[in-house]
């Protein structure tokens, strides 16, 4: 059976300042950024990885944070060539960088793109300023708007625009404003991204006040049109996307593909050889990465237990529009169909999922708005408890 497909993901841990709706792994930088040995650490931590993963091609790399826009073209530069050195590239390799406006310095775009930069994603998340003022965000709808236009007059033809909704305050109005407002710009990819209250985060312990949930709805269900009106495909459960312009990498996690994953906070899958799937995690902060790093000397690789595939697997493959073949989920997790099937018979009956006798796993509409249900499901307890109900006291 071939190895699934093989993407790298590179993480940056600061930021200028923390959002308070942040649960990323990302720092607010107190002091100078330590570009060069974070570098330093980044190249060593790539370097552990096994050489049979190294070998397969990379088919993207994602420089994610955080704010990996902080560190200087040159720098990324040299980090891109670092991972060509050690590791194999596909020939259209896709390579992302993430930004945000008010930490670039708009004339570096070009210098991105020269350092092998050939996609940007833009963290715009609104084009109204007082939603980024209620958001803590340090640029302004001006900013977003500049940075845009100089990313495409550097020559990045493969940008893409995060938005999020139903923010403090926001009316549908408002979130129709700034989707009208992204399609101006004709980006190739828009993020639209519902704001969330995550645990261990500012707006957790103080919660603004949102928009109620019918209210919500009607801003995702009013944007949604406006998007598809405009030419794009609703290919993941909050991503579109012109055609053949969706995000290679993204899509192989939500496929169940292999990634490497260098840096702070890092996580990475792998399958190996005879079919084990592994994980490997890094410590989330800088120092206890670099410390960890001193210790190990490579990816610690962990095997992912069984009973954990099924909800790995449907917990990606779900968000997307076309969903998963079963002959890919045999094959990405090395099981076969028996271990998912009290979740299929739950979803088929409650109308979330499509009939699995068209070889596809793949949600229906209503699976899609009510994606959290139709996810836990595959949970292995709520699979054991369904196991457990079918076969009687």
């Amino acid at each position: 059976m071939a190895a699934p497909p093989l993407t790298l993901y590179v993480h940056f841990p600061w930021c200028v300042a923390k959002c308070p709706y942040c649960d990323f792994n990302s720092h607010a930088l107190q002091d100078e950024l330590p570009a060069e040995r974070y570098l330093a650490a980044l190249l060593e931590d790539l370097r552990g990885w096994p050489a049979e993963y190294r070998r397969r091609p990379l088919q993207s790399v994602f420089l994610g944070g955080g704010t990996p826009s902080l560190f200087p073209a040159a720098l990324l530069e040299r980090l891109l060539n670092g991972i060509a050195d050690a590791c194999a590239l596909a020939d259209e390799v896709e390579i992302t960088l993430e930004a945000n406006p008010g930490t670039v310095e708009h004339d570096a775009f070009a210098g991105y793109r020269a350092a092998g930069i050939n996609r940007l994603s833009l963290g715009v998340q609104s084009f109204a300023d007082a939603q980024l003022r209620a958001l803590g965000r340090i640029h302004s709808s001006a900013d977003a708007v500049r940075a845009f236009e100089a990313a495409r007059a550097a020559g990045l033809d493969n940008i893409n625009v995060d938005l999020m909704y139903a923010l403090p305050d926001q009316t549908r109005a408002g979130a129709e404003a700034d989707i009208y407002r992204a399609i101006e710009l004709q980006p190739e990819h828009v993020s639209h991204y519902h704001l969330t209250l995550e645990p261990n985060t500012v707006f957790y312990a103080r919660p603004p006040v949102l928009p109620a949930a019918d209210v919500a709805w009607d801003m995702q269900t009013a944007c949604a049109d406006r998007l598809a009106a405009a030419g794009y495909e609703h290919y993941e459960v909050s991503a579109w996307a012109r055609p053949g312009r969706s995000c290679g990498h993204n899509r192989n996690y939500w496929s169940y593909g292999d990634y490497l994953a260098i840096g702070a906070g890092a996580h990475a899958k792998v399958t190996a050889a005879d079919g084990t799937v592994l994980r490997a995690v890094r410590a989330a902060h800088p120092r206890a990465f670099e410390r960890q790093l001193a210790t190990d000397g490579g990816a610690r690789l962990l095997p992912v237990p069984p009973a954990e595939r099924p909800f790995e697997f449907m917990l990606n493959a779900l968000r997307l529009r076309q969903g998963a073949s079963v002959v890919d989920y045999r094959a990405r997790t090395g099981l076969d169909l028996q271990a998912l099937e009290p979740g299929l018979a739950a979803a088929v009956a409650a109308g979330l999922l499509e009939p699995v006798d068209s070889g596809v796993l793949r949600a229906t509409a209503r699976g899609w708005r009510f994606l959290d249900d139709l996810q836990a499901l595959f949970l292995p307890a709520v699979a054991d408890q369904a196991r457990g109900s079918a076969r009687g006291p």
